[in-house]
């Protein structure tokens, strides 16, 4: 059992290569594959990325909270959850990208692949000169935001796959909440950004 906790990050790396992998071939990105694709098996295939993806969001809570609930608390497991979480969080960024052009949803989403590459660079430095950037509080609720904010984003993307009304009275409140809760996942993702630069900062100095 105290094996689990890792197996589930494990299984979230798994998926979140699936998804982005699913919704490339859907869009038409992986030679001699998307081209044998009918155009319900592209559907298919999106909605295979969107429950994949939801899975895996579900496995980033429970794996910490079994980690704690079974004492199984690892180097490995704090080692690789980090990075299960950003490989699901860009692998839905690049997965949405590759749908098609969504001028409300680039901009938010390059802030946030900003922020994730720019964090990560920073903790490599400062583990160099024995700084450690412990995870906030705000940023454990940056990472759910993220991931609610990208599935909203994932299913109006993916609206005609799960054969949903297209009446604009239903699609269009959909993508405006989509849109608000990925900017504001956004926000927040680049708050923690600038707190962690200032505790290196400060770190630095010190």
């Amino acid at each position: 059992m105290s094996a689990l906790p890792n197996l589930l990050t494990s299984l979230r790396l798994v998926l979140a290569m699936f998804m982005f992998v699913a919704l490339a071939a859907a869009a038409g990105g992986i030679p001699y594959v998307s081209a044998r694709l009918t155009p319900e098996m592209q559907f298919g295939l999106q909605r295979w990325a969107f429950w994949a993806f939801l899975v895996a969001a579900i496995t980033d809570f429970f794996d910490g909270w079994l980690a704690r609930k079974l004492n199984a608390i690892t180097v490995w497991g704090a080692i690789l959850d980090p990075i299960a979480d950003k490989v699901l969080v860009c692998g839905a960024i690049l997965g949405l990208m590759s749908l098609g052009p969504q001028p409300m949803v680039a901009l938010p989403a390059g802030l946030i692949l900003f922020r994730e590459f720019a964090v990560s660079a920073l903790r490599e430095v400062g583990a160099d000169r024995g700084i450690k950037l412990p995870v906030t509080l705000l940023a454990k609720w940056k990472t759910t935001l993220q991931l609610l904010a990208l599935a909203a984003e994932l299913l109006v993307a993916c609206w005609a796959a799960f054969t949903l009304p297209a009446d604009p009275a239903l699609l269009e409140p959909a993508t405006h909440i989509a849109h608000g809760l990925l900017w504001l996942a956004a926000a927040v993702t680049l708050i923690t950004g600038a707190q962690y630069w200032e505790a290196a900062h400060k770190a630095l100095k010190g």
